[in-house]
């Protein structure tokens, strides 16, 4: 383990430890903050602005948005143990919702449900409700590094009431997902980012990249219906959108289908889209995309 590995992985711990005991408003402008000078010259920042500039024009006040609302990401996931079991947190984010029916309906038919999203609002205050109104759902996270802080996350997420399968490092999760559906049961994917060998390429945008196969595949196997999750933030909460279901035929063409209705919901709300790393293949070093599509 690297030192700045050691020094991140120590700096996610304690927050998890500390932001949850400060009081909420201190704790809000603490990382407003924070974010205000990390979008004057934060690392990452060159790239969320070449990803931001693919959906809309891109000025300060943007930056300046885009980093309060990564921030607020942060801040929310640091509380949220403390407040996922609140019955008034509940309250509000099932009356923020919409587009439950269409999650119903598609459940009606017992086949299953995969829903994909982006890295955009706050997904797992998402999942909170989701967990709150059918149980509990499969989902899978990359295996971050040192693994102590991999392990932090799937244990905060288990204790969300997650059901967290390592994408690397065991068996390959695809079955037990498959599993999941078959059961009639619901699978949530993130789903504008490769971090596999096996993604699909799309134009998203107006560009190429590659996507994960996953959800179309699994819907695909499987008969279960796909939906796009939009999510995003309000001033005072925030904004969950389950959407019509997605067309499935092969796989190449429901993966475009998928970035398609993604596209969607980002153009939206640009700014709660928390897309720091390399995504459109322009931006990729090309010569280990080309090894990664030999392995």
């Amino acid at each position: 383990m690297s030192v700045r590995q050691q020094l991140v992985a120590r700096a996610y711990l304690g927050g998890w430890k500390l932001v949850r005991r400060m009081p909420p408003r201190l704790a809000d402008a603490c990382f407003n903050l924070a974010a205000d000078c990390w979008s004057r010259r934060g690392r990452g920042l060159p790239q969320l602005r070449k990803n931001l500039a693919r959906v809309t024009e891109v000025n300060d006040a943007l930056i300046r948005k885009a980093a309060r609302s990564y921030a607020r990401y942060w801040r929310e996931a640091f509380q949220l143990p403390a407040l996922a079991s609140d019955p008034a947190l509940h309250a509000k984010l099932e009356s923020s919702a919409r587009g439950l029916e269409r999650l119903e309906a598609s459940l009606d038919k017992g086949k299953g449900v995969v829903l994909v999203t982006t890295h955009s609002g706050n997904w797992d205050m998402a999942g909170v409700l989701l967990v709150h109104l059918k149980g509990t759902f499969s989902t899978v996270a990359e295996r971050l590094k040192p693994e102590v802080l991999y392990e932090a996350f799937v244990d905060y997420r288990e204790g969300l009431g997650f059901k967290v399968l390592p994408l690397t490092g065991a068996d390959k999760p695809f079955g037990r997902l498959k599993a999941t559906l078959n059961e009639g049961g619901i699978v949530c994917l993130l789903g504008e980012r490769d971090l596999t060998r096996s993604g699909v390429e799309v134009q998203f945008f107006g560009e190429t990249t590659r996507m994960p196969a996953g959800p179309a595949k699994l819907a695909i196997e499987t008969g279960a219906a796909l939906h796009p999750v939009h999510l995003s933030f309000t001033s005072d909460g925030w904004g969950i959108e389950v959407g019509e279901a997605i067309s499935v035929s092969d796989l190449r063409t429901t993966v475009q289908h998928v970035a398609d209705a993604l596209a969607e919901g980002i153009a939206r709300h640009p700014a709660d889209w928390h897309m720091l790393q390399p995504l459109w293949l322009s931006d990729l070093d090309m010569q280990r995309y080309l090894e990664g599509l030999k392995e």
